[in-house]
């Protein structure tokens, strides 16, 4: 699990530009959209960050985090096994997962690829 520093995480009000630049750096495909105290309000992934730019073309970069999110995203709680979450990003096609503490805070992410590297499955 990504955690800490290595979470790709942003602000609503982040302009979809430095969006871009927080997910190509971190490189898991996917940002939580946070607020200010890490409670999770969304996520964009580079799916929907290239659905949008296939809508929107060069406005995109006029456009904020909040603009572009997904609210209310898949997540799982960090009291789950690794083989549930695995059958949840196989069951909704998805190849990042936020975890959140009961709060709803972001405590970390696990991708696909993290879960294949184990052996385990």
């Amino acid at each position: 699990m990504h955690r800490g520093t290595k979470i790709p995480r942003v602000l609503p009000a982040t302009p979809m530009l430095q969006v871009i630049e927080e997910m190509t750096g971190k490189k898991l495909g996917v940002t939580c959209v946070v607020a200010e105290d890490d409670t999770l309000f969304g996520v964009i992934t580079d799916g929907d960050l290239r659905r949008m730019m296939r809508k929107h073309k060069e406005a995109i970069f006029e456009k904020s985090a909040r603009e572009c999110m997904t609210a209310n995203p898949v997540t799982v709680g960090r009291e789950r096994l690794a083989t549930e979450a695995l059958n949840l990003m196989e069951e909704r096609k998805i190849t990042a997962l936020v975890v959140t503490g009961r709060s709803g805070k972001v405590e970390g992410i696990i991708h696909l690829h993290d879960l294949w590297r184990t052996e385990m499955f």
